[in-house]
């Protein structure tokens, strides 16, 4: 496990927002290496799942993949309803700087 850690955190991750599939991405050595699904409602985004594959997991890469969502739905001027558990957490986590995003 140490090892995987250690070529990831060397690599550069290509986060990206993929539309065509609903979906944030991140890329580890050109492989997808995490996802959050989501559905466009109006001015906001629905956050459905977040994933990581497992030879991944535990790398940090779910809290990289929100925060660069998140950031992305506010840069966009939208609001954001985490349906998630983890986008949820990752809100409550870091309320400061995502409280306002949620949808009341």
């Amino acid at each position: 496990m140490k090892q995987q850690q250690q070529q990831t955190a060397g690599a550069s991750p290509d986060l990206r927002h993929n539309e065509a599939q609903s979906r944030y991405e991140l890329m580890v050595d050109g492989e997808l290496a995490a996802h959050a699904d989501y559905a466009r409602e109006g001015d906001a985004v629905r956050f459905t799942h977040t994933e990581v594959v497992p030879e991944r997991e535990g790398q940090g890469l779910a809290a990289r993949l929100a925060a660069y969502a998140l950031d992305d739905v506010r840069t966009r001027g939208l609001k954001a309803i985490p349906q998630c558990s983890y986008i949820a957490g990752y809100i409550a986590r870091h309320e400061k700087e995502y409280g306002a995003l949620v949808v009341k």
